[in-house]
């Protein structure tokens, strides 16, 4: 099976729960985690520290760039994070989990 994580983040709770439920409810992922992080960067030759929220989405790799679709029609930031990792080698009953709940 071909699973793979993707990463965003966003500036609030609302709107990660919001691409969270989007995605949950269009059958591209099967488990969305959010995690309060603080994050460090150069925006604009400026450098930030912000607190964010990670979202971490479960996901099929044939659905990455439909996930990275909606995240983009739902997203605030002009350039948001979307990172993909693959997770394939996890296990068997979990990546069976993912499968299941996507279409």
């Amino acid at each position: 099976m071909n699973i793979t994580l993707v990463q965003t983040t966003c500036v609030s709770k609302a709107e990660a729960k919001n691409i969270a439920k989007v995605l949950i409810d269009s059958k591209l992922a099967a488990c969305v985690q959010l995690s309060e992080i603080e994050s460090f960067y150069n925006w604009h030759d400026e450098f930030c520290c912000d607190n964010e929220i990670l979202v971490s989405i479960k996901t099929k790799k044939e659905d990455f760039d439909k996930v990275k679709s909606k995240i983009k029609e739902h997203h605030s930031y002009d350039v948001p994070e979307i990172i993909e990792i693959d997770i394939s080698n996890s296990s068997k009953k979990y990546l069976k989990f993912i499968e299941e709940n996507t279409k």
